[in-house]
């Protein structure tokens, strides 16, 4: 019921969540949210996936970019690019001149797993991830940090706003570390508030506000 959950994943009352040692696999109270499993499937750069892969316990599979690796460009756009019109065009024409040197390797008899290495770390990775909420949790609570890479953060604010929908008593109060800190009681030294950073603070309140604060970086 609502009250269990609430013990559970309201930082007022289960301390354990503003754990940095992330202890919560050891704790017979945490541990109930293994059994709440989430599987996701998306499209990102092989970049963010450099980062999510730091992320263990929520494991994904990935189909073999030596074997589904196209003719045509396939590759994700930062979005800062896409909004200069110069850089997008020297972008789009790097894009290009990769993908046609790696047909022309495959053309002239090399193996695609060594062509494929030509591609960029802007080539799109298709994937599927699944994973319990105790580990998605603590991956949301990194990547969901202004600090955090954009597109990493981006498809992880996309994966809790899925979640949101469905489970809301579940994620109420699951965010960045400044979010969770601030729902615990922590006040925090100065403007950065709850923000564990520091100096590396983002510079915006984003506890006052999430999930519906701007990002604007």
């Amino acid at each position: 019921n609502e009250a269990a959950i609430d013990i559970v994943m309201n930082p007022a009352k289960n301390h354990l969540i503003l754990d940095t040692l992330n202890s919560w696999t050891l704790n017979p109270l945490m541990r109930t949210l293994n059994h709440v499993h989430y599987t996701f499937r998306k499209r990102i750069s092989h970049t963010a996936d450099s980062q999510n892969q730091r992320h263990r316990m929520t494991p994904a599979s990935k189909i073999m970019l030596s074997k589904t690796h196209t003719e045509n460009p396939d590759y994700i756009m930062p979005s800062i690019i896409a909004k200069n019109v110069k850089a997008c065009e020297i972008y789009m024409q790097t894009m290009h001149m990769l993908w046609d040197a790696k047909n022309k390797l495959i053309a002239l008899g090399v193996k695609p797993e060594f062509a494929v290495y030509l591609l960029p770390n802007a080539v799109s990775i298709r994937m599927t991830e699944s994973g319990s909420l105790l580990h998605f949790m603590h991956k949301w609570r990194m990547r969901t940090c202004f600090n955090a890479q954009m597109e990493i953060y981006d498809a992880s604010m996309d994966e809790l706003t899925q979640v949101r929908n469905i489970h809301p008593n579940l994620t109420k109060y699951i965010g960045p570390p400044c979010l969770t800190r601030h729902f615990g009681g922590i006040k925090g030294n100065g403007r950065e508030g709850p923000c564990p950073e520091g100096v590396r603070w983002c510079g915006i309140s984003v506890w006052l506000g999430f999930p519906k604060v701007r990002r604007p970086f």
